[in-house]
C-alpha cells in the first residue's frame, strides 16, 4: 500500500470512528446552539486546566483526585473533534474558524508542555524539543497543503494520536508511581523519562513521514506540470 493510500485509509478509519461514536453528542451540541468556535475554546480551556494541575504535580495526587487530569484531557481531545464535526454538519466551515482552531491547538500544545515542565516531569530543554517537534509536524502540514497536497491522515502522531498517547501515559504514570510506592515503599520514577524518549522518537518519525510524503507528492505535481 502506498503512503497516499495509507493516508486515505487512515482518514477513512477516522471518519468511521467519528460517525460511530460522536453522532449523539454532536447532535446535542448542534441542538443547543454550540458553535465550532465555542467548542474550540472549550477544548483550549480544558488544556489549560490540565496544564495547571500538571504544574502542581497532579499525576501524583491522591487516587480520588488524580482522575481529573485524564478526564479533562479526554474532553480537550473530544472538543477538538466535536468542533470540526459541528462545523461540517452545520455547513459552518470557515477560514476564520479553521484559523482560530489551528492556533488554539498550538497554544494548547504549548501550555500542556509548560505544565509538564513546571510539574518536574522533564526539563526545559526536553520540553522545548518536544514543542519544536510538534510545531514542525503542524508546519509541514500547513506548508504542504499550501502547495495543494492533502496531508490529513499522514503521519503516525497527529494531534488526536498525541492526546491519546498522553492520556494513556498519564494514567500509567500515576498507577506505576502509586503502586510501586505502596508495594515497595518508594515510587518508581523512571516511567515518564522512558515514555518521554519514546514520545520524542515517535514525533521525529512523524516528521520524517510527512517530509517524505510531501517530497513525493511535490515531485508528482512537478512531473505532471512538465507534461
Amino acid at each position: 500500500m502506498s503512503e497516499s493510500e495509507q493516508g486515505n485509509s487512515k482518514r477513512s478509519n477516522q471518519r468511521n470512528f467519528v460517525n460511530k461514536f460522536v453522532d449523539l453528542p454532536v447532535n446535542l451540541l448542534i441542538k443547543y446552539g454550540f458553535t465550532p468556535n465555542i467548542l474550540s475554546f472549550c477544548g483550549f480551556f480544558c488544556s489549560i486546566a490540565v496544564a495547571i494541575l500538571l504544574a502542581w504535580g497532579g499525576l501524583h495526587f491522591p487516587v480520588h483526585i488524580v482522575w481529573i487530569i485524564p478526564f479533562l484531557l479526554f474532553w480537550a481531545g473530544a472538543f477538538d473533534l466535536f468542533d470540526g464535526e459541528v462545523a461540517r454538519r452545520t455547513k459552518n466551515m470557515s477560514k476564520s474558524g479553521a484559523f482560530l482552531d489551528s492556533n488554539l491547538d498550538r497554544l494548547s500544545d504549548a501550555v500542556l508542555i509548560l505544565g509538564l515542565i513546571m510539574g518536574g516531569y522533564f526539563n526545559y530543554i526536553i520540553g522545548f524539543t518536544i514543542l519544536f517537534l510538534i510545531i514542525m509536524i503542524s508546519y509541514i502540514r500547513a506548508r504542504a497543503e499550501n502547495e495543494g497536497i492533502e496531508m490529513k491522515g499522514v503521519g503516525l502522531m497527529e494531534r488526536a494520536e498525541r492526546l491519546i498517547v498522553l492520556f494513556i501515559a498519564f494514567i500509567l504514570e500515576f498507577w506505576i508511581f502509586y503502586l510501586s510506592n505502596l508495594l515497595y515503599g518508594a515510587p518508581f520514577m523512571w516511567f515518564f523519562p522512558i515514555f518521554t524518549i519514546i514520545f520524542i522518537l515517535l514525533l521525529i518519525l512523524t516528521i520524517v513521514q510527512r517530509l517524505i510524503f510531501s517530497f513525493k507528492s511535490l515531485s508528482k505535481i512537478e512531473t505532471l506540470d512538465k507534461n
